[in-house]
C-alpha cells in the first residue's frame, strides 16, 4: 500500500519543484566542474561555450559529451573537481580492455549515494527488519558497497559477494534471507544450485530479488520469478555515474524511476548526437547534480531506452526508463544484419523446456559469418524421442531466426553444459579474426 507522501519527498516532488531543484544544482556543478577541471574546461572551450551560456536545462545540448574513453585517457585522477584530501573512496571498473575507470567520492558524495541506494530499496518494498544476502562483488566495483548502504534503512546485510554458490543456498535457507542482490544471470545459478541441493527457494522467507549490473529480459524476470517465488526488481547504475541506485523500479515493475534529482537523463540519436523526445528510443545520457569528487556532464552510457511520459500508477513524479535490455556496444553485425543477445534470449525463453542459459559464438567460414547458439534444456526434454528433439530444434532455430532475420546453427545441451557466471555473464563469444 502506498503511504501519503509529502510534497518534499523527491520521488513525489511536483513537477516543478523538481525542475528548480534540477536547474539550482546543476548551475551549480557546471561550474564546479569547468573551474575545477581543466579537461572539461578546454572541451568546453574547444565547443565555444562557457557557463554563462547556459541559462537553463534546456540548453544542455550546448555542452560536449564525455565517453568512457575520455575516463581512461585522464586515468587516474584527470576527473577529480575536488583535492585529493576531500576523497574519502575510490572505485574502478575492472579495467578489461585496458586502464580501469577510476571514480572518486567525498564524504558528501557517498550520503546522496546511500540515500539514492535507500530509496530504490524502499521502493521494491524492503524495509527495517529484511535481511539482504548481498551476493554483489565487493572491492573496486561498486555493486557490493553500493547495496550495502541497505544498513543506512535498517536492513541486515549479509556480505557474501560472489562465489561459493552452495554456501549462498545454506546462508538463505540458515539465515532466513528475505531478500537477495546479485547480478540475473548469478541468480540463476544459484536456482539451479538450490534444485541439485534439494531446497525449493519458494518454500523460503525470500521475497525479494534486486538484479543489476547488465542487461536481462522480460523472459528472464519471469523465468526468475517462476523459478524461486520472489519479485524480481531492477536496479540501474553506472560506475561512472555513481554506482547502482541512479534507477529503480517500483511495485509496478514497469519502467526503472530516475533519481533525476541528482541524475539528469537525456535520449540522444546515437547517429546524430541529437536529443530525441520523451518516449523515443535512444542511447541515455546522463548528468550528475550533486556529486562533488568527479562530476559528469553528459555521460554517454551506451545504453539504449526510452523515457515515458505517462504518469506510473505508483503515484511517483520523477521520470522512468524502459528496463535495459541492450547495449549500443553490445550490438554485433552478421552479413550486414544488426543483432543484439538480448533478442535471442527474448526467443530462447519464450519456447517451453529452455532453460535460461545459453552461449553465442560468432565464426567466419569461408570469408562468411556464422552465428552458433547453443542452449541448454530441461533434463527431461532429453527423454523423449529423436523425433520431439529434432521438431524441437526446428522451432527454436526458427524462432531465433525469425528474431533476428539471418540462419543459425543451433546446438542442444544437457543442463549443467554451459559455464555459469557468478558476476556479469559473458554471453557471446566472437571468433572470427
Amino acid at each position: 500500500m502506498n503511504r501519503y507522501h509529502p510534497a518534499s519527498d523527491p520521488d513525489f516532488m511536483p513537477k516543478g519543484m523538481l525542475q528548480n531543484v534540477q536547474w539550482s544544482r546543476f548551475s551549480v556543478v557546471l561550474r564546479h566542474t569547468y573551474e575545477n577541471v581543466p579537461w572539461y574546461r578546454q572541451r568546453m572551450k574547444e565547443k565555444g561555450v562557457t557557463p554563462n551560456d547556459i541559462h537553463s536545462l534546456d540548453d544542455l545540448h550546448k555542452l560536449p559529451f564525455i565517453v568512457k574513453t575520455d575516463l581512461r585517457e585522464t586515468y587516474p585522477y584527470g576527473m577529480c573537481a575536488v583535492p585529493i584530501n576531500e576523497i574519502v573512496r575510490f572505485h574502478a571498473s575492472s579495467g578489461t580492455t585496458g586502464k580501469p575507470i577510476v571514480v572518486a567520492y567525498t564524504k558528501e558524495d557517498l550520503d546522496i549515494w546511500g540515500e539514492v541506494v535507500v530509496r530504490a530499496l524502499t521502493s521494491y518494498g524492503v524495509h527495517e527488519g529484511d535481511i539482504l544476502q548481498n551476493a554483489y562483488g565487493y572491492g573496486l566495483f561498486t555493486g557490493g558497497l553500493g547495496l550495502h548502504f541497505a544498513e543506512r534503512l535498517g536492513v541486515a546485510v549479509v556480505p557474501i559477494s560472489g562465489g561459493n554458490t552452495e554456501r549462498q543456498v545454506m546462508i538463505m535457507q540458515d539465515f532466513g534471507v528475505t531478500a537477495a542482490s546479485c547480478t540475473p544471470s548469478y541468480f540463476l545459478h544459484i536456482i539451479d544450485k538450490a534444485q541439485e541441493l534439494g531446497v525449493d527457494l519458494r518454500r523460503l522467507p525470500i521475497r525479494v530479488g534486486i538484479f543489476g549490473a547488465e542487461p536481462w529480459t522480460e523472459e528472464m524476470r519471469k523465468s526468475i520469478e517462476a523459478n524461486s517465488g520472489i519479485r524480481a526488481y531492477d536496479i540501474y547504475g553506472l560506475t561512472e555515474i555513481i554506482g547502482p541506485g541512479v534507477a529503480a523500479e517500483c511495485h509496478c515493475q514497469n519502467g526503472l524511476h530516475v533519481f533525476e534529482d541528482h541524475f539528469y537523463p537525456e535520449i540522444i540519436d546515437s547517429d546524430t548526437l541529437e536529443p530525441v523526445p520523451d518516449g523515443e528510443y535512444g542511447e541515455l545520457v546522463f548528468t550528475t547534480l550533486s556529486k562533488r569528487a568527479m562530476p559528469l556532464v553528459r555521460y554517454r552510457t551506451r545504453d539504449i531506452t526510452k523515457i515515458f511520459t505517462e504518469k506510473c500508477p505508483c503515484g511517483r513524479t520523477i521520470r522512468r526508463i524502459e528496463r535495459i535490455s541492450h547495449r549500443s556496444d553490445d550490438m554485433f553485425i552478421i552479413r550486414g544484419v544488426n543483432v543484439f543477445p538480448s533478442q535471442i534470449e527474448t526467443a530462447l525463453l519464450a519456447m517451453e523446456g529452455v532453460l535460461p542459459h545459453y552461449r553465442i559464438t560468432l565464426t567466419r567460414v569461408n570469408g562468411l559469418d556464422e552465428v552458433e547458439v547453443e542452449v541448454e534444456l530441461m533434463q527431461e526434454q532429453f527423454s523423449d524421442t529423436v523425433r520431439s528433439l529434432e521438431t524441437l530444434q526446428r522451432d527454436i532455430r526458427h524462432r531465433i531466426e525469425g528474431m533476428i532475420g539471418i540462419r543459425v546453427k543451433l546446438t542442444l545441451v544437457q543442463q549443467g553444459t554451459i559455464p555459469r557466471s557468478e558476476g556479469k555473464a559473458k554471453r557471446v563469444f566472437d571468433k572470427r579474426v
